[in-house]
């Protein structure tokens, strides 16, 4: 099953949060507002991307209140986003406040540290590489000892398509580490971009392994080495 579905959708709730976060009744006043929504968030990606196209977005999280929309910008490039003195950022802000219905719209800006370890991005670079006719096999590799460099636990990428402007197309495959993609509990990141190269569309997917926060190692029980209390004896 891990093999079969987006490993973000299986693992939302668990170690992964929604991208978009509000609620809506199906029938407000004789109106759905849960469809009007859902394509106001796919509108409001696609003009960002659109606008921003070399802002190296790995994603977008919206919040909805009553008379407002938070959206959240995930970039590796925050500098394009903002722009001089913050002037990008305010076109983008009136771009999104027409596609809001009328609503306050606030734009937030959080940078991507480490762009090497992020399966969205990852595929994007390895994307941009193909349309620029490097070899696929150097990308991957290339992508592949970066990623485990940066602290990554496991990584594979798979392009399927015309590579290397063949006449039939096939697909390749590299993997290096641990990809427990059955395990819920593992933080698994998925990331996957189409390149439109001069033979056609490559897809690119991406799957990055990150090891568990020190968080949960501190606060994980260990029963082998787990000592009773005292005074918990039996009597």
């Amino acid at each position: 099953m891990g093999q079969k579905v987006n490993p973000i959708g299986l693992r939302t709730a668990l170690n992964h949060n929604w991208e978009s976060r509000w609620f809506a009744d199906k029938k407000n006043a004789g109106r759905t507002l849960f469809g009007d929504w859902l394509q106001e968030d796919l509108q409001i990606r696609a003009r960002i991307r659109e606008m921003r196209p070399a802002a190296a977005i790995a994603r977008i999280q919206i919040e909805r209140f009553a008379s407002r929309v938070r959206v959240t910008i995930h970039s590796a490039r925050p500098g394009v986003l903002v722009g001089k003195k913050g002037e990008d950022l305010e076109a983008l802000r009136v771009a999104l406040a027409k596609l809001a219905a009328g609503k306050e719209v606030f734009v937030d800006i959080v940078e991507v540290r480490r762009a090497e370890t992020n399966a969205q991005l990852v595929a994007e670079s390895i994307a941009q590489q193909l349309e620029r006719r490097i070899g696929f096999r150097r990308a991957m590799k290339r992508a592949i000892q970066l990623a485990m460099d940066n602290g990554a636990d496991g990584i594979k990428i798979n392009c399927a398509g015309r590579l290397g402007g063949a006449e039939l197309a096939r697909e390749e495959q590299y993997k290096e580490g641990r990809i427990p993609l059955h395990t819920l509990k593992a933080n698994i990141d998925y990331g996957y971009v189409d390149a439109n190269t001069q033979a056609g569309k490559i897809g690119v997917k991406v799957w990055i392994c990150h090891k568990e926060s020190l968080e949960e190692e501190e606060n994980a029980v260990n029963a082998k080495k787990g000592k009773v209390q005292k005074g918990s004896a039996r009597k």
